[in-house]
């Protein structure tokens, strides 16, 4: 008896008892999506515009959808149709029952008057007028497969060596410019002639095909580029579908400490043949030379800068006479200039500039004088953040923009929209109500459609006051009373102090629908501490694939963006410099500790943490460097050395090669494993090198480590697809919930 008690006390102790990770969790966890769809009604407003004072947007409701228009001015909604009518009219049509509740028309669009409705439906199109209520067949729906549109501008990884030739005209209509064998001519359109500016062209140091012409047609401004020696990115699929030996792929792959094209600004005189060059020297070491601009009276063109290393980033001019430079901005920072938050204006007459900067601390707006180089005035100004720039009015001298951080009684993570004049006076408020908001403006700025929620607040949609942010019009507010009834839990925004005692840490607590505080939970962190964004969730959405279904399983689920994410101030971004390794781990323990202090059914004992990518390489990190917190760790697809993924986002936050690359790298540190492993990689993934986890695997095997690997045979850039995702819900439950996983072929059985 004794034996026994002291049995079911270990049970308890490792959570054994509590009987999670069960089979019916497993069910719980597939089932979850079809328990909670379409169970919320009255959201997602999402509005068309037919005119500037009218739009429609599609309502669900508990009897089915509904069309409604809005009129603005009027401050009035109806339905844009009658719903029966239009129904009985296509079953008449196509001898087909129809459902006027779950009528379903693709591509719906209205005319501009607002009297007839253009449409798809049983794979054709249709014309419907709502005044004689006339319904007309008119084609059959294009059913094209539009899936690979995205191929139109290749491989991301690509190097645009900016090669080929374009026939650019003039802007008087007389001639036009092309690249042939790599050199700038100018053909005479009415004679036909053609003339060579350029002879010096060749494959290893060509002219770009992106020409621009001086507005008088005067000059010529393009790049002479020398090309980058192009790293090639192997990798081998092993199980084509159409062959059996495997094949081969390769993509152009570049690399940090990898050379880059050199490009160098030119400008041609059409009529003397005269050629300027810009002098290299001003601008060494680039990583990139773009941008070339003309400004409006012909006589200079701007471009960009960006050193490399990413600590100075320039805006300078070339005047088109002498080929003189001079600097019009110059961005500096002892860590790294954000060069992602760029946004640049060039203001009518180029007499003045916008330009976004976070040289105070903060993301602001700068008006620049271009004649002197010097800032006129700070146009925002404050402890928060610009997001987006979504209007610049020149008459009026006005900016409408996003921002978050500016009311200081809520999330700083939540998104508002302003107005503010060029001289950073008359800032006026255009959204209200506690949340995130996404605005949808009428062509003419004169009404917004507002939605606004955060993830434990369904959305309120409104319509607004263009000028002065004034409700007209509440739209809908959400109903999720029948999604309440499954179960379903509401994740928690929760906030704690990190490292320094002082800041606040805003994540989220996801919780499984079957949640009962009188049981024990491991605890799991999805993780993507990449910088350059944040990541925890701010609106409302049902589910959150990487959280609510592995919560199922009996897990209290945490996500928390930390020192080294994005959109609070630059200081606290920076903190990653030349250290990817910190991964905000230091503001992320002390984050958990407070919640589970707060809800004693968070075991602080048995804490795993997931990720894919930069989230990949976190994950591994925490197990590396933090094995006396995280116990388990999955890592998917991870850039776990920074010397082996792509050049553009490493050497954004680490800078030029050095040793701190190998001091932050996990392969590097992988003999320091004590947790649970499981790495998983797809095999053609082209965003992080495969090879990165492949030499962490040998790194690990060195060592003598005990982990796991799976390998998924034709995938990408994966957190693991529906085989992946099984191991990952198995891996954690055999390794904090202590329980081996129901076989696989039992979830099979009905």
């Amino acid at each position: 008896m004794k034996k026994i008690a002291c049995l079911l006390l270990l049970a308890f102790m490792t959570g054994a008892g509590w009987a999670q990770g069960t089979l019916q969790d497993y069910k719980n966890l597939y089932d979850l999506r079809t328990r909670t769809a379409n169970k919320v009604f009255y959201s997602d407003v999402k509005p068309i515009w037919i005119n500037a004072s009218t739009f429609w947007y599609e309502r669900t409701t508990p009897q089915g959808k509904e069309y409604i228009k809005v009129e603005s001015a009027k401050k009035k909604k109806s339905p844009l149709f009658d719903t029966k009518v239009l129904a009985d009219a296509l079953a008449q049509q196509t001898t087909k029952k129809v459902d006027a509740a779950r009528l379903n028309l693709e591509n719906l669009r209205v005319s501009d008057k607002g009297d007839t409705l253009q449409f798809g439906f049983d794979s054709a199109r249709w014309s419907y007028s709502l005044k004689d209520r006339k319904l007309t067949k008119r084609e059959a729906a294009n059913n094209r497969d539009r899936r690979n549109r995205g191929d139109r501008g290749g491989y991301w990884g690509s190097w645009d060596f900016q090669r080929g030739s374009r026939n650019i005209p003039s802007p008087d209509g007389k001639m036009e410019a092309f690249l042939k064998e790599d050199n700038l001519y100018v053909r005479i359109k009415e004679s036909k002639e053609e003339i060579a500016l350029t002879q010096d062209g060749k494959p290893e140091n060509y002219y770009s095909a992106y020409i621009q012409w001086s507005p008088d047609s005067r000059y010529l401004a393009t790049m002479q580029i020398v090309p980058p020696k192009m790293r090639t990115l192997t990798l081998i699929e092993s199980s084509p579908k159409d062959q059996l030996q495997p094949k081969l792929h390769t993509r152009d792959y570049l690399k940090p400490g990898d050379t880059l094209a050199i490009n160098v600004p030119c400008i041609f005189n059409v009529e003397t043949k005269k050629v300027l060059k810009a002098d290299n020297s001003l601008f060494p070491n680039a990583y990139s030379t773009e941008d070339i601009r003309w400004n409006e009276d012909g006589k200079a063109i701007t471009f960009e800068y960006n050193k490399r290393g990413h600590q100075l980033y320039q805006v300078l001019e070339m005047d088109a006479a002498s080929g003189a430079i001079r600097t019009l901005v110059n961005e500096t920072s002892k860590t790294f200039v954000n060069y992602n938050r760029h946004y640049r204006l060039d203001l009518k007459g180029d007499k003045e500039m916008i330009w976004m900067s976070e040289r105070d601390n903060w993301n602001h707006l700068y008006l620049y004088d271009r004649a002197t180089a010097k800032v006129k005035n700070q146009i925002t100004k404050g402890e928060w953040y610009v997001r987006e720039i979504i209007r610049v009015d020149e008459k009026k001298r006005q900016i409408t923009f996003s921002a978050n951080g500016m009311e200081k009684e809520e999330d700083p993570y939540f998104i508002h929209y302003y107005r503010i004049n060029f001289d950073g006076t008359g800032l006026v408020k255009l959204t209200d109500g506690k949340g995130t908001h996404t605005a949808v403006f009428s062509e003419d700025y004169r009404y917004i459609v507002d939605s606004y929620s955060a993830v434990n607040v369904p959305p309120v949609s409104v319509l607004r006051d263009g000028n002065s942010g004034k409700l007209l019009l509440e739209l809908e507010k959400a109903d999720i009373s029948e999604l309440l009834k499954t179960g379903w839990q509401a994740p928690e925004p929760f906030v704690a102090k990190g490292r320094d005692g002082k800041t606040d840490m805003w994540g989220v607590i996801y919780r499984p629908t079957n949640f009962d505080p009188s049981k024990s939970y491991p605890i799991l962190e999805y993780i993507y501490a990449g910088p350059g964004s944040a990541y925890v969730p701010k609106s409302f959405s049902t589910l959150n694939g990487f959280m609510s279904y592995i919560a199922e399983l009996g897990f209290i689920v945490v996500q928390v963006d930390c020192m080294g994410t994005s959109f609070r101030s630059k200081a606290f971004e920076e903190i990653i410099y030349k250290n990817l390794k910190d991964g905000g781990f230091a503001d992320r323990i002390p984050w958990i500790k407070a919640a589970a202090a707060k809800y004693p059914y968070m075991d602080i004992n048995r804490v795993g943490i997931f990720g894919c990518s930069a989230g990949g390489q976190n994950a591994l990190g925490a197990a590396l460097f933090h094995p006396e917190f995280y116990k388990a760790s999955y890592a998917a697809c991870g850039c776990h050395d920074n010397r082996m993924d792509k050049i553009w986002w490493n050497e954004q936050w680490m800078g030029e090669m050095g040793p701190h690359y190998a001091e932050s790298s996990n392969t590097v540190n992988a003999h320091l494993l004590k947790s649970k492993l499981m790495l998983l990689v797809g095999e053609l993934d082209d965003n992080v090198d495969p090879s990165s986890t492949m030499q962490v695997v040998n790194a690990l095997i060195k060592a003598n480590k005990e982990f796991e690997l799976v390998v998924i045979p034709g995938a990408g850039h994966t957190m693991g697809e529906a085989y992946g995702d099984h191991k990952r819900f198995d891996f954690f439950v055999k390794n904090l919930l202590n329980v081996t996983p129901p076989a696989w072929e039992e979830l099979e059985k009905k």
